[in-house]
């Protein structure tokens, strides 16, 4: 991880992209008030987003499985699921 103040990013800013690309480096871009910005690569940013997406899922999931546990479940044979498919 690098740390550099703005200035310094703007004034080389091809340079530290390079390193994010290049090096899977990731750059934390200091300013005034706590206002820091972090750049990295677009790889590495959907790698976050998918794990996001990932954990919201399994939130969901796991949520659901405790409404089951808790007897709050419907059952339905597969019958009645292809009827009910078939009304929409």
């Amino acid at each position: 991880m690098i740390a550099v103040n703005y200035s310094t990013a703007r004034r080389s800013f091809k340079d530290y992209c390079d390193k994010v690309v290049d090096n899977d480096e990731t750059v934390i871009v200091t300013r005034k008030k706590d206002k820091n910005v972090v750049i990295i690569s677009e790889e590495r940013y959907s790698e976050m987003e998918k794990a996001e997406r990932n954990a919201m899922y399994l939130r969901k999931l796991d949520r659901g499985l405790a409404q089951v546990r808790a007897g709050h479940g419907i059952v339905k044979s597969m019958a009645e699921l292809e009827a009910m498919a078939q009304d929409e």
